[in-house]
């Protein structure tokens, strides 16, 4: 194993994800390890006090044991955790720091929204994909919060994180979401997460021809839906998705109950019951922009972890 490779968790509301990387010879960052569990430790997100439950830190817990023994496999000379809504915002958020601490040995980080967005935006800037882009913008949207950054010449200009998360926002909107998602839900997250993004002072102000660029769970399952139908691989699935290509599966996907949306090749059960929302709040996103398509890069929050401390002295 090469010195100075770093293993990142990123615990978050949907899922768990390891990434352990290091240093090519020119500098960029080089992945030897990147695998995501399917662990939902969020619950009760939109509640005034939510709380994780204790199947939630149970599942939470066994994600992270599970992932740090694939990471241990690679001799990581370091190993951070990270956690973003879920934890950051649940009362009882410091009891599941306790329980990793105690069965791990590891600390757990509680990135702020603001951290959590920069972090993405540097992890995105590692991209080596998207270095022919000088203007574009970023939206990483996660189960418990969506981020939105705008890069002018390749540096941040606005970073911001937002309550917009698929699962708060299934919880808040969606009374039943084992039932197809009906027109009232779909309006009623549409309106809010365009009323959100405009009071928060998120201001789509790049030269036309900026690029939208979409991270995150949602983005890379429209890719694999997409690539199932066709019989591709997910690595020969074109990284451009079309506007029309949300707003056409979400037609067909929001119509079907939670048992058929389970058995659709590309999406994973334990995403179906929030995917519906999820395209929802990205149409919302992409329509308010302007834009046409959105990029989507795999390139996320653990590789701007991986890219600060591979920067870090010692």
């Amino acid at each position: 194993m090469s010195p100075g490779a770093i293993a990142v968790i990123d615990i978050g509301s949907n899922s768990i994800k390891v990434l352990v990387a290091t240093r090519s010879d020119g500098g960029d960052l080089r992945p030897l390890l990147s695998r995501t569990l399917d662990a939902r430790i969020s619950a009760g997100l939109s509640h005034a006090a939510p709380q994780l439950s204790e199947a939630g830190m149970e599942r939470g817990l066994q994600a992270v044991q599970a992932l740090l023994a694939d990471a241990a496999k690679f001799s990581p000379t370091q190993t951070r955790l990270v956690a973003t809504s879920a934890v950051r915002d649940a009362q009882n958020g410091d009891e599941f720091r306790r329980r990793v601490r105690a069965a791990t040995g590891h600390d757990i980080r509680i990135l702020s929204g603001d951290e959590e967005a920069n972090l993405i935006g540097r992890g995105l800037a590692a991209d080596p994909a998207l270095r022919g882009l000088c203007d574009f913008y970023v939206f990483d949207l996660g189960g418990g919060s969506l981020e939105c950054l705008a890069f002018r010449a390749r540096r941040i200009e606005q970073a911001i994180s937002l309550q917009l998360g698929c699962v708060r926002l299934t919880e808040k909107f969606v009374p039943d979401p084992s039932q197809p998602l009906t027109a009232a839900a779909r309006d009623a997250v549409t309106a809010h997460t365009r009323e959100t993004i405009a009071r928060s002072g998120f201001t789509y102000s790049l030269p036309t021809g900026a690029v939208a660029i979409g991270t995150g769970g949602t983005v890379a399952t429209v890719r694999a839906i997409l690539g199932a139908r066709d019989g591709k691989p997910f690595e020969a699935t074109d990284p451009v998705v079309m506007l029309a290509q949300f707003q056409e599966l979400l037609a067909w996907i929001g119509a079907l109950p939670l048992a058929q949306r389970k058995s659709i090749a590309g999406l994973p059960p334990a995403r179906a019951d929030v995917f519906p929302v999820a395209l929802v709040t990205l149409i919302a996103l992409w329509e308010a922009g302007g834009f046409a398509a959105c990029q989507n890069s795999l390139h996320n929050l653990r590789h701007g972890l991986a890219d600060e401390a591979l920067a870090a002295p010692g």
